[in-house]
């Protein structure tokens, strides 16, 4: 089912596949983004640690990110397969894993919500055309109440459970690389993962269950801000302005706005993927951002999402705002450097004449492929026409 948060990839190659799988993911969490600034405000409010400290507010807490936000998600995942029906069967095959773990099942609503409504899907083609008149609501009611309940069996008994061990998992390689002061190493997955199209997954589906419990014990976590720190992006946009192919400098400053304010991170990616060595440049910003955290002993209450510096700050914990800004300076001005070195500071920039074809094409793919998957499902048309319409004719340094 298409929407604007699961745009058209074209292509058939790994990278389009990557991307469409991106983009149903982001399909699943985008419309929900509400739900998770919902959370985060109270949460950085109303918990023990909060500015405003209260006990029976701070109960909503625990419900909403364990149950409300993972059905949302298996909902809309739902939906997107089979409409209202696949929407309902999704959310209860959902409660099967919310009930079977006993961490927050963003991954888990992520599978069962599209995977039961793919179910129903088939079911409802082998019976619409072998049920009689006048039968159809009483099989289509049926049919929906019995996959969904074997769907929610099946998350309590299996999917459930190997979902929470996938988190433990992960959960104890974060935990070393914490122990061994090597988180910074992170980024070398990330921020690859990110320019695929995968952050949603990242973020929401893996870094945002570990970062919550860790939240419920120490406060804040700087779980949150692994994926989501806007810092890297920043700086490859700044060096593009000053440095990058010259027809490419004028979509930059719109760019930049909508990354760093709007919390878009999606608007960057193509600028990486018309330049591939330009990914170094955002893991220094990544790494170094992170270690800024770690020593500072930055972290946040809840997700920033989207990414936007206003996000950031309004779930930044008392007392944690020079820590949170100072990660977000660094990254901006390590990827900044990084980036400028490898576009030659702008040497040959305006040499705009004799782009190979293979890769102008290949560039202009990059563009398309990112045109509306950002992370609000609105990107400016001015903006992806800008890059489409230039790329032809841009130079690589």
């Amino acid at each position: 089912m298409a929407t604007p948060y699961t745009p058209t990839v074209h292509g058939t190659g790994v990278r389009a596949t990557i991307q469409r799988f991106g983009g149903h993911l982001a399909g699943m969490i985008m419309p929900n983004i509400g739900a998770f600034i919902a959370w985060g405000l109270i949460t950085a409010l109303f918990i023990p640690t909060g500015w405003v400290p209260n006990t029976t507010l701070a109960a909503l807490v625990g419900p909403v990110i364990k149950v409300l936000l993972p059905v949302l998600i298996g909902y809309t995942g739902g939906r997107m397969v089979h409409g209202q029906r696949g929407a309902v069967v999704g959310a209860v095959a959902t409660m099967g894993v919310v009930v079977g773990a006993d961490v927050p099942m963003f991954l888990g609503g992520m599978i069962m919500g599209p995977l039961a409504a793919y179910v129903l899907k088939h079911v409802d083609r082998f019976t619409e055309e072998r049920t009689r008149a006048g039968f159809e609501m009483l099989v289509d009611n049926f049919t929906a109440g019995i996959v969904g309940a074997l769907a929610a069996i099946a998350g309590v008994l299996a999917i459930g459970p190997v979902v929470e061990r996938c988190t433990q998992v992960a959960e104890s390689g974060v935990e070393w690389l914490v122990n061994h002061h090597l988180l910074p190493i992170a980024s070398v997955i990330i921020e690859p993962g990110k320019v695929l199209f995968l952050n949603n997954a990242i973020n929401h589906g893996v870094l945002g269950p570990l970062g919550v419990a860790e939240t419920v014990q120490h406060g804040k976590s700087i779980l949150f801000m692994l994926e989501s720190n806007p810092g890297p992006g920043l700086g490859l946009l700044i060096a593009y302005l000053l440095f990058g192919p010259r027809a490419l400098r004028p979509s930059t400053p719109a760019a930049i706005v909508i990354h760093f304010l709007g919390g878009i991170h999606e608007i960057y990616f193509p600028y990486v993927l018309m330049r591939p060595r330009l990914i170094l440049a955002v893991i220094a910003g990544g790494a170094s951002g992170i270690l800024t955290f770690l020593v500072t002993g930055a972290g946040l209450v809840a997700t920033p999402s989207p990414g936007s510096i206003f996000a950031y700050m309004a779930v930044t914990p008392k007392g944690g705002w020079f820590g949170v800004i100072a990660g977000i300076v660094v990254a901006t001005a390590v990827s900044f450097a990084v980036a400028s070195a490898l576009l030659g500071f702008g040497r040959g920039a305006g040499d705009d004449s004799g782009e190979p074809a293979a890769e102008a094409a290949e560039a202009a793919e990059a563009a398309d492929a990112a045109d509306g998957t950002a992370a609000d499902g609105t990107t400016p048309e001015t903006t992806a026409v800008e890059i489409n319409t230039t790329v032809p004719a841009a130079k690589e340094a």
